[in-house]
């Protein structure tokens, strides 16, 4: 690949230092895929600036006019403090005419609402969660159809944040007490869906009109179950590295499922990409429950990218080493803008 001007958009907090040497896993783990991008860019070739934006949009027009980049790689997750404008960084580098990576806007506002996202999938008559939302500000009370247990979650965070085992709940105080957590504590709506007992699998999805599909990668709960906690993606599951090491939390491949269930996961994972207008890359979650049906939790455009995260071992997996996986995604982001803009 031609060495490229590569801008890569991050949170402040996380513009990564030179070298690791020096640092806790802890730490790392904190700006792990920001290092991992820009050392890897840099280690073949490219010209790469980091740069942490959070408030401003300025920041970003004055690298775009001086640096002139040919691609913006973008790994914010969000903007003034909001998971819910990383569609407008996204919207702007548009209109700015410069190539970036990762999902076109209208794709990050659909799999943004969980509730929205799960519709759309419903409607293609792909299997969902029952689910309910409860807003803002308003009297919690369950849908009759809605049985219990139930898995309480933010409608628009992601990364498992504000997730742990008290979010499964099993009667209606408790359910009210999980949905005021989120409300207070995480200061947005909250939706109750239907508990999947089963596995937790994960289908990498890699295209703009093309789709490449990764292997089924599965987050394996080791010992968890054995302390009677459920087994769920709960924040300290993914992002404590010493509990994921006490408790045996890793991620692998998923081993031993029936040729046609993996075949039915990952044709779903590539309709549901379709479906929610995404490109770039993207991570489709599942819960396979005891019968074998694959249920839609969620979709996550532009999920993490570090060499050891899932995305990653799945492409590494399938033949796809870390520098080429970035340069296909580099490559995504300017084909898509010499093609004419997002999709859709």
């Amino acid at each position: 690949m031609r060495r490229l001007r590569v801008l890569v958009l991050m949170h402040p907090d996380c513009v990564p230092p030179e070298t690791t040497d020096g640092y806790t896993a802890q730490e790392i783990h904190g700006w792990k895929t920001e290092f991992d991008v820009v050392s890897t860019l840099r280690a073949a070739g490219h010209d790469v600036r980091p740069l942490g934006v959070q408030e401003e949009i300025k920041p970003v027009r004055d690298a775009i006019e001086d640096f002139k980049p040919h691609v913006v790689y973008t790994l914010l997750e969000e903007f003034h403090y909001s998971t819910g404008y990383d569609q407008h960084i996204a919207s702007f580098l548009e209109l700015m005419k410069v190539p970036y990576t990762g999902c076109n806007p209208r794709g990050l506002i659909l799999a943004r609402g969980k509730d929205l996202s799960k519709t759309l999938a419903h409607h293609r008559r792909i299997a969902v969660p029952a689910f309910a939302v409860f807003p803002m500000r308003r009297k919690i009370k369950r849908p009759s159809r809605l049985a219990m247990p139930l898995i309480v979650k933010s409608l628009s965070e992601d990364g498992s944040y504000g997730i742990s085992q008290a979010s499964i709940v099993d009667t209606d105080d408790q359910l009210a007490e999980r949905v005021a957590f989120v409300h207070d504590r995480l200061g947005t709506a909250a939706i109750a869906e239907q508990y999947i007992e089963g596995r937790e699998l994960y289908v990498g999805v890699l295209g703009n009109n093309r789709l490449q599909v990764l292997p089924i990668w599965e987050l394996k709960f080791g010992n968890l179950g054995g302390q009677g906690a459920r087994q769920i993606a709960t924040q300290k599951a993914k992002h404590d590295v010493s509990y994921q090491e006490r408790v045996g939390v890793e991620d692998g491949p998923a081993d031993d499922l029936a040729p046609e269930v993996s075949a039915l996961i990952q044709r779903t994972a590539k309709r549901i990409y379709r479906t929610l207008g995404l490109d770039g890359y993207a991570r489709i979650d599942f819960r396979l429950s005891v019968e074998g049906t694959p249920y839609f939790i969620e979709a996550n455009p532009n999920p993490e990218i570090a060499k050891s995260e899932e995305f990653a071992t799945a492409a590494r997996h399938d033949g796809i080493d870390y520098p080429d996986l970035l340069h296909r995604i580099l490559n995504l982001g300017i084909s898509r803008a010499k093609a004419g803009a997002s999709v859709g």
